[in-house]
């Protein structure tokens, strides 16, 4: 039986603000399903590496019988994420201390990103708990679309991956398509590996009137808004969004008058000089492409503000070089609002082109102009194309999420001790 969940999430705080360079689609995934978990009468609290001394250590902003618990491990700042596998055992210890102070036992391990799943195969052998571990993204997959150096994740991150893979009692993939990655370029056991997708909170994420919502944003009722949602970094494809952006410009004059491009991310935190570059790349190149009056970056937004931002774009586009699951496309179609998105990863399974949105191939400029084209001059096509986005994401709400992820929790506690001893050398 389960009742008590110890969820891992070492290098960014499930609380945080989201739109920063380690802040998205994985803390409202952690966050939400522990909301949901906690519903069911589940206790679960949440590890997360401390990032500010001034912060209480222990956050109940979860719900009753939730928790988030800062735990010291290297400096208390915001940290580049693959040092903080260099203080892996402090942050083990500080959570095992924990345990053994408020004599708790968890019995289930539910670790996020490689680093937590390094983090977990010494908790699950401290408290005989199986591990569930979630990537969110592959590092492999990351340096296959990578478009320079820069940009390519460390050799000690694809090393830890193959680590969690080996050590995980089972691994969660959010589409089939990540499943066969995980087997193709890791040589994960497929047999380990169930898909369950990520979830949406459709208590948040439902149509509001476009009028009503661009009233509460302060834009013009008449304003046709095309939407983008995620962090300001080179996978996510801005570049491509403002070049299509110039290419519709010249078409129409008027819509230098009736059109906002709007997006929404970056904030403080990890990673912010590596932010600042991306903006200031993508503001020149708005500079250059003579777009400045059509396009503007409005920064972090909270979750409560978002459904106003969705609601009110006539789209929301993800032009994505890669996205293990693409979230913000089920928030935005949650929402009523159709998604033009690159056809990759976890967004080619989310979006289905000509039902809900449509599919381009990533980085064409040209193409992905064509479908914003069609959408702002075709009104009854957006409309038709919101209306079954919102029944589509229907079937993502998270207590169907929570059921499967709780059948996963439960069949993994048989097979935890044998699997340990394997992995642990034990007799």
């Amino acid at each position: 039986m389960i009742r008590r969940v110890a969820m891992l999430s070492i290098h960014t705080c499930p609380l945080a603000m989201l739109g920063g360079k380690e802040t998205g689609g994985m803390n409202v995934y952690v966050r939400d399903l522990s909301r949901e978990l906690l519903r069911r009468g589940i206790s679960v609290d949440c590890f997360t590496r401390s990032q500010n001394p001034n912060l209480s250590p222990i956050s109940t902003k979860l719900g009753p019988n939730g928790r988030v618990i800062h735990v010291p491990a290297g400096p208390e700042a915001p940290y580049d994420k693959n040092r903080i596998a260099d203080h892996l055992p402090e942050f083990t210890s500080g959570v095992l201390d924990f345990a053994r102070r408020e004599g708790l036992h968890y019995d289930a391990i539910h670790s996020h990103f490689w680093l937590s799943g390094l983090a977990a195969r010494d908790l699950a052998r401290a408290w005989d708990a199986p591990i569930i571990h979630m990537f969110h993204t592959l590092g492999q997959m990351k340096n296959s679309v990578a478009a320079s150096p820069d940009e390519w994740e460390t050799e000690r991150r694809i090393e830890g991956e193959e680590e969690v893979m080996a050590i995980a009692d089972r691994l969660v993939a959010a589409t089939p398509l990540e499943r066969a990655q995980m087997v193709w370029l890791y040589g994960a056991e497929a047999a380990k590996i169930d898909v369950v997708p990520c979830g949406v909170d459709l208590d948040l994420f439902s149509p509001i009137p476009q009028d009503e919502a661009k009233e509460v944003l302060g834009l013009p009722l008449e304003r046709c808004v095309i939407l983008f949602v995620g962090r300001i970094e080179p996978l996510k494809g801005i570049d491509t969004l403002l070049r299509a952006i110039a290419l519709l410009a010249p078409e129409m004059p008027c819509w230098r008058d009736e059109l906002s491009v709007v997006i929404i991310g970056g904030a403080p935190g990890a990673g912010i000089d590596q932010v600042n570059a991306e903006l200031t790349r993508l503001e020149r190149l708005r500079t250059e492409l003579g777009i400045e009056d059509l396009v503007t970056f409005q920064g972090a937004k909270d979750q409560d503000m978002l459904v106003y931002y969705y609601s009110a774009a006539e789209m929301t586009v993800m032009p994505s070089h890669y996205e293990s699951f693409g979230m913000v496309a089920l928030e935005s179609m949650a929402c009523g609002t159709p998604v033009v998105a690159s056809k990759v990863g976890g967004l080619a399974f989310n979006v289905q082109d000509g039902q809900t949105g449509f599919l381009v191939a990533d980085g064409d400029a040209e193409l992905l102009a064509s479908r914003i084209r069609l959408l702002l001059k075709d009104r009854e096509l957006r409309q038709r194309l919101g209306l079954q986005a919102t029944r589509w994401a229907g079937r993502y709400g998270w207590p169907v999420i929570a059921d499967q992820m709780l059948d996963l929790y439960k069949q993994a506690l048989p097979i935890a001790q044998p699997a340990m001893q394997a992995h642990f050398g034990q007799a």
